[in-house]
């Protein structure tokens, strides 16, 4: 099941009118067996490379594209939205990064051997977790089950790709019995510069990580439990070839202790309430860059305290979740200027002025089963977003007389209905939501753009970004094969973008211009995906996968960074301890570009990877030996999402052995 939550696991249990036998005349039963089915949990692999991350796994979907500056922490955008419009958290978690480039998302903060499964929902079907505009991506952690009898379980990988001489160690084990359960993982890569397809070596594209997490949960009654968990991160030496500047250090503690709570008659199930707390320090500087005529700094800093509390509801063929979320975030961002000698500081200045954000919501989600082959899904939420910034005169330089702090209501509601016809299902729904700027869009103070080479003034006077939404999709399935289609379409109101200013100068000496963040009209967004599965044979599967996106301003001038039509075919052989993998993906050529946001003509590419693998036995140990090449044509291309047009990768032959016990 994924390693879903066990209060998601019981209420989508209950909710398609799932049996299950009882052990005892007590719900204490019902969780036993419920919680041995959620033991089963998917690995964050794709059918491709067992050890990828979680920027890869995520890449496998088809509404999410990713921003590149380089070979680390790629910026996800969620139907072809920046992160601003998108909320990630991890179990539900709100977590911040700390710059101002957007060089630290969410995702990098966990590694794929810590992680479950990852939630995606689309536009206003992510608001449970807050305020959204393109929907909401939640990193579920490993959450091993109460057994009976005690349990030990774990695995090892390690391996080597050759392109970047990436070496990388990743472990975790668990250990579960009828009261305690412990989960604890490690893992650490580290990676010199690629090559391109015109094996050019790559500069400033190295990399290195180190990750663990631990998670202890015991079982304080029948019906109850209590879990605490940390993760630790740290990323040091990682360069970004798309950037003038490169991180010295990264470091994040994300914590959280929980208590879940069942109940054995009503219509209340199971109430979950989780206290956390997160902090985030990130350092950007350009010491490996002699080339530059002004040395900088650029330290960031986040810290979040904050609470998610649900409750899950169950009444006939009514289901139900409500959930509050709150949370207070600081954020901090400085920007140090030098001369040639370091040891002098020529300017100082906060492009995050410490700016607090105070966020409280209470969402709530239902499904209804209206019959046996329909159902209607419907919810909403309401959250405060108050924001405070402690040196609001930085913002006066460009927004005279402006507050020093600022309090946004955002409402949001949205509604679908599933009806399935034998081999047939269909869905339509619809969505209305609100935002707030983010830090950067209402605060910002002098962040360079290095792709269109602008510094950008956040404006604290903007007005909420207003989603409407609609979606359609339509699937067929039966034993040999399945198509499903899905569209959507976001008509979204003050749509907050940089426009070039007519005072201020520029501060880095780089930029050749200054832009301030400010409200269109509106902007359209329509996103088109076509997914289809065929089993040739009982061991030979096909998929294939088609996405095609449109952005538009209210001038019907092209957004920037929105995907082209793209592509992705695969075949999938197994026989016996055998299997073999083959795949081709790729973009058409991107001629929807958008010149005034520094976007230019990408041509098309395609790209053929092949992988294998071995399953065999030591000592009764599953173990696994893969090996592969992605880019096998050692093609040289840059996509329209690859941050001032750096080159990919070239031909990458990877190898990778797994021992499970």
């Amino acid at each position: 099941m994924k390693g879903i939550t066990i209060a998601i696991l019981l209420l989508a249990t209950l909710a398609n009118a799932q049996t299950v036998e009882k052990k005892k005349d007590s719900l204490g039963g019902i969780l036993d067996e419920v919680i041995i089915i959620a033991a089963k949990k998917k690995k964050i692999e794709t059918d491709m490379k067992m050890a990828v991350s979680v920027d890869e796994f995520l890449a496998s979907s088809d509404n999410i594209s990713f921003i590149k500056r380089g070979a680390y922490a790629w910026e996800p955008l969620l139907n072809n939205m920046s992160t601003e419009r998108s909320i990630i958290t991890i179990d539900g978690m709100h977590v911040f990064g700390a710059c101002t480039d957007k060089m630290d998302p969410v995702t990098s903060y966990v590694e794929s051997n810590n992680l479950s499964d990852i939630d995606i929902k689309s536009g206003q079907e992510g608001s449970l977790h807050g305020a959204t505009i393109a929907g909401s991506i939640d990193l579920k952690r490993k959450s091993t089950a109460f057994t009976i009898g005690e349990n030990y379980k774990g695995a090892y990988q390690t391996g080597f790709e050759f392109n970047n001489k990436q070496f990388f160690n990743l472990a975790n084990a668990s250990y579960s019995s009828d009261k305690l359960v412990v989960d604890g993982s490690i893992s650490n890569r580290k990676a010199e510069n690629y090559t391109d397809g015109n094996n050019d070596e790559v500069q400033h594209s190295q990399f290195e990580k180190l990750n663990a997490s631990l998670g202890v949960a015991y079982k304080t009654s029948d019906l109850s439990s209590l879990r605490v968990d940390a993760i630790f991160d740290r990323a040091k030496n990682v360069g970004f070839p798309a950037l003038p500047m490169d991180l010295s250090l990264s470091r994040a503690l994300i914590t959280s202790v929980s208590y879940k709570q069942f109940f054995e008659k009503g219509i209340v199930k199971v109430w979950d309430t989780k206290l956390y707390f997160n902090a985030v320090e990130h350092y950007m500087d350009d010491t490996t860059r002699p080339e530059n005529l002004v040395h900088m700094d650029m330290p960031g800093w986040s810290t979040t305290y904050g609470l998610v509390s649900k409750v899950n509801l169950q009444k006939d063929n009514l289901s139900s979740e409500v959930q509050l979320n709150a949370y207070n975030n600081l954020s901090i961002a400085e920007m140090r200027m030098y001369p040639q000698d370091r040891s002098e500081r020529t300017m100082f200045a906060y492009s995050w002025p410490w700016v607090t954000t105070t966020y409280a919501g209470i969402s709530m989600s239902n499904l209804w089963d209206i019959s046996d082959t329909s159902q209607l899904s419907f919810g909403g939420s309401l959250g405060v977003n108050y924001n405070y910034s402690k040196y609001v005169e930085f913002n006066w330089i460009f927004h005279p007389g402006t507050p020093q702090e600022k309090t946004r209501f955002l409402p949001s509601l949205n509604a679908s209905y599933h009806l399935n016809v034998g081999d047939f299902d269909f869905s339509v729904g619809g969505g209305y939501g609100h935002r707030a700027p983010s830090v950067s869009e209402a605060y910002g103070y002098y962040i360079y753009n290095s792709f269109d080479r602008y510094d950008y003034i956040g404006n604290p006077d903007l007005k909420n970004e207003i989603s409407y939404e609609t979606n359609i999709s339509a699937g067929f399935k039966n034993e040999k094969m399945s198509v499903n289609a899905k569209v959507n379409y976001f008509y979204i109101e003050n749509y907050i973008i940089g426009k070039i200013l007519s005072l201020g100068s520029p501060m880095n000496y780089q930029s050749v211009g200054v832009k301030g963040y400010t409200s269109l009209d509106y902007a359209t967004l329509f996103n088109f995906s076509l997914n289809t599965n065929y089993s040739i044979l009982d061991n030979l599967h096909w998929k294939g996968t088609l996405t095609y996106a449109r952005g538009l301003d209210d001038s019907q001038n092209n957004l920037p960074f929105i995907r082209p039509l793209s592509y992705q075919t695969s075949l999938h052989f197994s026989h016996k301890k055998f299997s073999f993998s083959t795949s081709l993906n790729g973009d058409f050529d991107q001629k929807h570009y958008s010149p005034e946001y520094g976007e230019d003509e990408t041509p098309s590419y395609k790209n053929w990877n092949v992988s294998a693998d071995y399953t065999f036995y030591i000592n009764n140990y599953k173990t696994v030996f893969q090996v592969g090449a992605e880019n096998l044509f050692n093609e040289y291309y840059s996509t329209y999402a690859d941050w001032g047009n750096i080159p990919r990768m070239g031909r990458n032959i990877f190898t990778s052995l797994e021992i499970n016990f």
